[in-house]
């Protein structure tokens, strides 16, 4: 069995197309794991393996790897850069110890770069940073870098290794910390060391002394205060090189060995119930399930990381989240379709095991019963969604169990039935998110679906009283019925609210819940746009019954059309949904993307800077953001992306709402018809 010390655990994140998975790809040959190099070009990629990727020439899933390194053993997750499939990068964040960024030179920071900056932020880990591509001919190393700095300070983003030429004469990258230094680097070389002996000299009080009163540290010193610098995610050590001319990689790779932290280095971790857990390598194995694969090409598999105690293969584990119990198989280390088995998995090993029954994403396995659940994994909220149906009348069955398997895999996929507008929605991250699970449901479970544009689901309220009357008799040879309602409804900010002020027995109190009954039923279509009917008061004034021929039925009548008529007395208006909207973009959209969300009837709430992007804050009916998702991307060449959530409802202006009411006239026409 490894031993936690000799592993590495990382996340390889970043824009989409600055390298990541061609670095990985080199990563595994270079160290012999892979005999062949992996190619996205040429649909040879380790980690693009599945055909949606191989046609898209881009990473849609996250992929698991390994491989052994200078008596070391990396695993490390290769993630998607493209914002609609960023579901991906959450859970990938969580079972990593650190993250290495990856940046292209010739575009530098993107709005990936930041998304997977903020990501490992939150999950508390170290940020890396690797310049890429720095072979190509308009590449800017210290032009990239400044970016980076303005982003996050310049004595936070410190240059680790720098390049020696540009473009086809790159040569090699040196160490600012301990290799000579060539001449024309000189300068920029000492900026770089000077500010790490200042990062260095502020982990230790001792060392801090020394340095100010100009003693020279040693070797030894300056890679522990490094280290220590690092772990406590004050700086963000950047590396540099070029993926496709393999130069520089050698340099990161010793890099990861030296300068990423452990799996036990951080010493605790932390518990669902907010507290911490002591990480040990020995002792009953406690793990994280970060992520899981059902389809065709690879069968069933859920891969766990292994947080503290060792894990082994072939035995019964139980399940904290449910309390069941799990039988697992071997232990599996992946490499894309490539699988290969071992005994026991200590901390920072990431495994895969089969066919497990009732275990899904942000589970907590444990060997003993005993261990406490670790904190779930917080996925982001999908910001589109359509109405899904099948194309075959009698695939409902077929629709749920396909699109069920779908999301077990990727919780940012959401199903759900509509109760208001009775519609089933399908949820993702965007229109090509959703496109692709689409694609899924055909080629794996042979499902044709079809989206559509779903309905806004609008609510009816009322701005004024209202008083509503009505009789309802009905003689039909026997007995017959006969019910009398007299009700007043008013504006009610606090909710629905049922009152009974009936006095002298006018309606027997029997028959009361009856009344509420028939209210309520009225309550669930409007007379407007047959919407819900929210924020009312309904006060029972009066009424009158038959001893003979009242009954609960006829009181339910009654009270139906009583409402109605004190509705159309209390002018009553449409809701709509309104969304509160982050949108993060560069600085130079930010015109072009304040003008289109005032044309869409937001508001601008305000502006912030996150990780060197723009973020537009703002409140926008639901109804304007139907098809956000590929709006942005035109408008921002895929530089931006965007987070949603509901906020309340909001009364519709009234050109707005004429336009709607007379729509839905239209549609109950020919519905008639």
């Amino acid at each position: 069995m490894k031993k936690s010390g000799e592993c590495r655990t990382f996340v390889i994140a970043g824009h989409s197309g600055s390298g990541k998975t061609s670095l990985a790809d080199l990563m595994l040959f270079k160290s012999g794991a892979v005999s062949r190099l992996g190619s996205v070009d040429q649909k040879t990629s380790v980690g693009d393996y599945m055909p949606d990727e191989q046609e898209k020439h881009s990473s849609i899933y996250s992929s698991v790897m390994n491989c052994p390194w200078q008596d070391h053993h990396f695993f490390f997750i290769d993630t998607p850069g493209y914002g609609e499939f960023t579901g991906q990068c959450f859970g990938a964040m969580r079972a990593a110890d650190a993250a290495l960024v990856v940046l292209d030179a010739v575009d530098g920071p993107q709005v990936g770069t930041a998304r997977a900056w903020k990501l490992a932020r939150i999950n508390e880990i170290p940020r890396f940073g690797f310049i890429n591509r720095l072979d190509r001919e308009r590449a800017d190393f210290k032009g990239t870098l400044e970016k980076m700095r303005a982003n996050h300070g310049k004595n936070v983003v410190i240059p680790l290794t720098i390049p020696v030429g540009s473009g086809e004469k790159l040569e090699r990258v040196v160490n600012v910390l301990f290799d000579e230094i060539p001449p024309e680097l000189a300068a920029d070389a000492e900026e770089y060391r000077s500010l790490w002996l200042d990062a260095i000299a502020e982990t230790d009080e001792d060392l801090m002394m020394r340095y100010l009163d100009g003693e020279t540290l040693t070797p030894e010193e300056i890679a522990r205060g490094l280290r220590k610098a690092i772990l406590a995610c004050k700086v963000i050590p950047v590396f540099s090189g070029s993926v496709a001319r393999d130069i520089g990689i050698t340099e990161l790779m010793d890099g990861i060995i030296k300068w990423f932290p452990t799996p036990l280095d951080k010493g605790t971790v932390l518990t669902a119930d907010g507290t911490l857990e002591q990480l040990t390598e020995t002792g009953p194995g406690r793990v994280l399930v970060f992520k899981s694969i059902n389809d065709p090409t690879v069968g069933q598999l859920t891969f766990l990381r292994v947080r503290s105690g060792v894990l082994t293969g072939d035995c019964e584990v139980y399940n904290i989240r449910n309390g069941g119990r799990e039988r697992l198989g071997n232990l599996l280390l992946i490499n894309g379709k490539s699988q290969t088995g071992v005994d026991s998995a200590c901390p920072g090993m990431l495994v895969a095991v089969a066919k497990l029954k009732d275990t899904h994403i942000g589970d907590t396995l444990g060997m003993d019963q005993n261990v406490k659940l670790l904190r779930p994994i917080v996925f982001p909220n999908p910001v589109m969604s359509y109405a899904v149906s099948t194309v075959r009348s009698g695939d409902d069955d077929k629709l749920a169990v396909g699109l069920g398997k779908i999301a077990e895999c990727d919780p940012t996929v959401r199903l759900q039935r509509d109760e208001e507008t009775h519609e089933l929605l399908l949820s993702g991250m965007g229109d090509q998110h959703l496109a692709n699970v689409v694609r899924r449901l055909r080629d794996f479970y042979k499902v044709e679906a079809t989206l559509s544009t779903p309905k806004v689901p609008y609510r009816e309220t009322i701005t004024a009283v209202g008083e509503g009357h009505y009789r309802h008799k009905k003689q039909t040879g026997g007995a017959g019925q006969f019910a009398e309602v007299m009700l007043k409804i008013e504006p009610n900010e606090a909710g629905y609210e049922f009152v009974n002020a009936v006095v002298g027995g006018a309606i027997p109190k029997n028959f009361i819940p009856a009344v509420e009954k028939g209210v309520l039923e009225t309550l669930s279509a409007g007379p407007l746009v047959g919407c819900q009917v929210e924020r009312v008061k309904v006060t029972v004034l009066d009424g009158k019954y038959h001893p003979v021929d009242s009954n609960e039925m006829a009181f339910k009548i009654a009270a139906r059309m009583a409402f109605r008529d004190a509705m159309s007395k209390a002018r009553p208006v449409l809701l709509e949904p309104i969304m509160t909207v982050h949108v993060h973009i560069p600085d130079s959209d930010m015109g072009t993307i304040t003008g289109d969300l005032n044309h869409k009837r937001g508001r601008i709430l305000g502006m912030s800077v996150e990780e060197g992007m723009e973020v537009v804050n703002a409140e926008v009916p639901a109804a304007e953001m139907a098809k956000y998702a590929t709006e942005l991307r035109s408008m921002t060449q895929g530089r931006g992306s965007f987070e949603l959530e509901f906020a309340r409802y909001e009364q519709v202006p009234p050109n707005v709402a004429a336009e709607v009411i007379a729509r839905h006239q239209a549609e109950q026409g020919e519905e008639k018809e």
